[in-house]
């Protein structure tokens, strides 16, 4: 069974989600309809994990199982002309049959953009925080971040999780022009996890929170603050990117930097 993997980027303002659905516009539903057009019927397209409607990616990872071999070049040209201008294929590449997207990873990488200005060209990219945020606050809370805890009480339907345990590799915080940037690397995330940390670092770099209150969430403790809930603090999709699936054998992460840089 000729197996290949795919890399792609997208925009996904435009989508509901990467995953595909019945009645929704999605990443992988347009790219599974253009790569079918092109090769006929698909055994298998997989992805490295989902994201969340609104959510972008500057390298997510896929596998295609086909019935035939092909072209890798060829089919990347065809796709290419076929596919929404919001969606890029960068690289297709033959692999062995057991590679998994999913199973087969060992990292995800998600870059998040916080603006502290408005701006007029990178709404789709950033979230815009109005108020005066310390990065320096928002290091300090980040650092509690890594190492293996139960995300309960920071992801969506916690219930629905086979477990909410997560080993989380880093956090870091960097500043870029206007933009603070938080990249977070672990195992997997839990949905919306990535969101709610970035939500509860906003409030503590905007004096509302503690560092100590995230890392009594983490410890299963929950907050009791004015001014509204977890859930409710959640950052929007706009901001977030899959910056990178990690596999083994790859090269170590770039030095943080913008997805789209706002001077």
């Amino acid at each position: 069974m000729p197996t290949y993997r795919l890399t792609l980027e997208f925009d996904g303002t435009r989508y509901r989600g990467w995953q595909a659905q019945k009645n929704a516009r999605t990443v992988a539903g347009e790219l599974r309809r253009v790569v079918a057009e092109a090769v006929g019927e698909i055994l298998e397209l997989g992805g490295a994990g989902r994201t969340d409607a609104g959510v972008h990616a500057l390298a997510q990872t896929a596998h295609l199982r086909l019935r035939r071999r092909i072209d890798p070049d060829k089919l990347l040209r065809q796709v290419n002309e076929a596919l929404p201008s919001d969606i890029h294929l960068l690289s297709i590449a033959p692999e062995s049959d057991r590679f998994h997207a999913r199973h087969s990873a060992t990292s995800r990488t998600y870059l998040y953009q916080i603006s502290r200005r408005r701006t007029a060209f990178a709404k789709r990219y950033v979230w815009w925080v109005r108020r005066p945020l310390d990065a320096d606050r928002m290091r300090k809370a980040a650092a509690l971040v890594p190492g293996r805890h139960d995300f309960a009480l920071l992801c969506e339907k916690p219930d629905d999780q086979t477990s909410t345990i997560v080993v989380v590799d880093s956090v870091k915080v960097a500043t870029e022009g206007s933009l603070i940037l938080i990249r977070l690397s672990a195992s997997h995330f839990l949905w919306r996890m990535v969101r709610r940390v970035v939500g509860i670092l906003v409030r503590v770099g905007a004096g509302e929170l503690r560092p100590a209150d995230l890392e009594g969430l983490l410890r299963g403790l929950a907050i009791s603050a004015d001014g509204g809930t977890v859930a409710e603090w959640t950052a929007p999709p706009s901001g977030l990117f899959l910056e990178r699936v990690g596999y083994p054998g790859d090269p170590p992460l770039p030095p943080i930097a913008a997805a789209f840089p706002v001077p």
